[in-house]
């Protein structure tokens, strides 16, 4: 897709399904915030989660999480790759993103599909995996096709070789939260 008609389709509230890490993911525009309920309501999931962002670069985190944060996570030297931070939220990161804690989890992703879509896009992506809550996430394109049908497009690849999700790690207070 070209990146003006990727990043049209985002703005416009649209939700893809794109090869990341270890599995597909479902994303969409993070500033959207309708975009944002279609993701919770295809995957049968609350917001108070939380959602994770990917992004390109570090530019690309900057309306979410604080830039001291970003740098004290970059200067951790686990960037790009499959490391998501936890990090302090900007005062411009919608609320709807943060299951409504005072913090955002966001990983500059070494995925190369997926890290060219950031950069098509112009922007951090959602990042949630591709299932239905509770159930496996989708490996393939095709799973995805038959899990969500026409609610979203699908963005052919192939994901990593990572057998688990990205390690979750708080800034604060270095615990681990997920490996």
């Amino acid at each position: 897709m070209k990146p003006e008609t990727l990043r049209a389709f985002l703005k416009q509230g649209g939700v893809i399904a794109y090869p990341t890490e270890s599995c597909y993911g479902l994303g969409c525009d993070p500033m959207n915030r309708a975009a944002v309920e279609r993701i919770f309501k295809l995957k049968g999931r609350g917001a108070a989660k939380g959602l994770i962002l990917i992004a390109a670069n570090r530019n690309q985190l900057r309306p979410y999480a604080t830039r001291a944060s970003i740098e004290a996570a970059w200067n951790k030297r686990r960037w790009p790759g499959p490391v998501t931070w936890v990090l302090p939220a900007a005062k411009t990161c919608p609320e709807w993103l943060t299951g409504g804690r005072g913090t955002v989890a966001v990983r500059i992703t070494a995925h190369t599909g997926a890290a060219a879509l950031c950069r098509e896009a112009g922007m951090a992506l959602v990042s949630t995996s591709a299932n239905r809550s509770g159930d496996s996430p989708a490996k393939t394109a095709e799973e995805c096709s038959v899990l969500f049908g026409n609610k979203v497009r699908v963005q052919e690849g192939r994901i990593g070789t990572r057998k688990r999700p990205s390690t979750l790690i708080d800034l604060a207070s270095g615990k681990v939260l997920r490996k």
